[in-house]
């Protein structure tokens, strides 16, 4: 049943970028381990950290883009999910240091002793099994958005309120973790992380074995979406995002498909998190920032919002663009760039980058079409009919 249903979600478009995707895959890391550093082809660690980055930031685009390209939830809170798999990740990587630490505690991670915390808090007990925190990446997040999507859209809360809520949901939650008394290591975070399941975590192995990671992870995510959006799921999403009370009217619990795809894609930001906090080293409350939720929706608009490739392009590409920027002299000009970029896209490309290039493909296809039919009817031969 499942391969079926894989085989019809998978046009030939989506097959060449996820051919494109599992060739990054295995080049990036080839490039890095297996080509000598003073070869122009070799790729340093620092690139590799950089890119798996950028694919971290590619699955969040994607995963706001199934609720919001094609059930019109935008929410611009869901940097808040992408930081809670990143904690969970980063707990885990704190459990790991021991007496490695500063203060070389077997169990307490530094900021803890350094605060005189006497034990460590319940809720950190698990972490030091990495089963338990990958577990947690998805629980934490997906809970999160299901109490919060219970309440907002059983309240029939929609449209600009919704956006407003889940900004303000993050923007909590951004004050919270900043506390020290939370027990998340407060504006410093959690960081100084040694070891992976046993490995280095700064080894250019480990840097690898991680972009790797971060490369199944978009696939496996794409894939999904494009399985939910394919499928029968999908054609009532997309029916709630263009005419919520009709579809309410015909009959369907438009407040349980929201539910639905609103927790997997906090869950699918969670998997983000998780997979980006190793690649940087560090995690800390600015993730919670509504200012980076705020991005990850440019990164869609950009890309083409409604479209999945367009999600994963915008984000690699407006990534690459403020690494660009604010490595140099124009670094204090990045957010007038980021603004001035997405106004553009709105008023130049409303459909994003993919989405426009899809439009003039459609106009292209329809045209030739059109072209076809008249000339039959002109040496008297009966027209094309359009597939039924």
């Amino acid at each position: 049943m499942m391969p079926g249903l894989v085989a019809r979600a998978l046009d030939r478009g989506a097959i060449a970028f996820l051919a494109v995707l599992a060739g990054i895959g295995l080049l990036v890391p080839a490039l890095n381990l297996l080509v000598a550093p003073t070869s122009p082809l070799y790729l340093s660690s620092y690139f590799v950290a950089l890119f798996g980055k950028y694919l971290c930031y590619a699955l969040l685009a994607l995963a706001i883009d199934l609720i919001w390209g094609f059930c019109g939830i935008l929410s611009l809170g869901h940097g808040a999910f992408f930081a809670l798999g990143g904690y969970a990740m980063g707990m885990y990587l704190m459990r790991q240091i021991g007496t490695r630490g500063v203060y070389a505690h077997p169990i307490l991670p530094d900021f803890m002793v350094f605060l005189n915390w006497p034990e460590l808090p319940v809720y950190w007990y698990g972490f030091q099994h990495f089963a338990y925190a990958a577990f947690m990446v998805l629980l934490a997040p997906g809970l999160l958005a299901f109490v919060f999507g219970w309440f907002a859209f059983r309240s029939r809360v929609t449209g600009v309120y919704l956006s407003i809520i889940t900004q303000a949901l993050t923007f909590a939650l951004m004050l919270g973790f900043f506390r020290n008394d939370f027990g998340f290591g407060g504006n410093n975070g959690l960081t100084d992380f040694k070891d992976i399941l046993g490995f280095n975590v700064q080894a250019a192995g480990t840097r690898a074995a991680l972009f790797m990671a971060s490369v199944l992870a978009l696939i496996l995510g794409f894939v999904i979406c494009r399985v939910i959006v394919s499928s029968k799921l999908g054609k009532v999403l997309i029916a709630i995002r263009d005419a919520e009370a009709r579809t309410r009217f015909l009959g369907y619990r438009v407040e349980a498909y929201k539910l639905v795809v609103f927790t997997l894609s906090a869950c699918m930001a969670g998997v983000a998190g998780a997979l980006y906090v190793p690649q940087v080293g560090i995690i800390n409350p600015s993730e919670f920032s509504p200012a980076s939720s705020i991005e990850a929706v440019i990164w869609v608009a950009v890309g083409g919002r409604g479209t999945l490739t367009g999600a994963v392009l915008g984000a690699v590409l407006v990534n690459y663009g403020k690494t660009s920027f604010t490595s140099g002299m124009l670094a204090p000009y990045w957010l007038f760039v980021l603004g001035g970029l997405f106004v553009a896209v709105t008023l130049l490309l409303p459909r994003g980058i993919v989405g426009t290039l899809q439009h003039w493909r459609r106009e292209m296809r329809d045209g030739t079409r059109a072209t076809i039919a008249d000339d039959r009817e002109a040496i008297g031969a009966p027209a094309v009919r359009p597939a039924e």
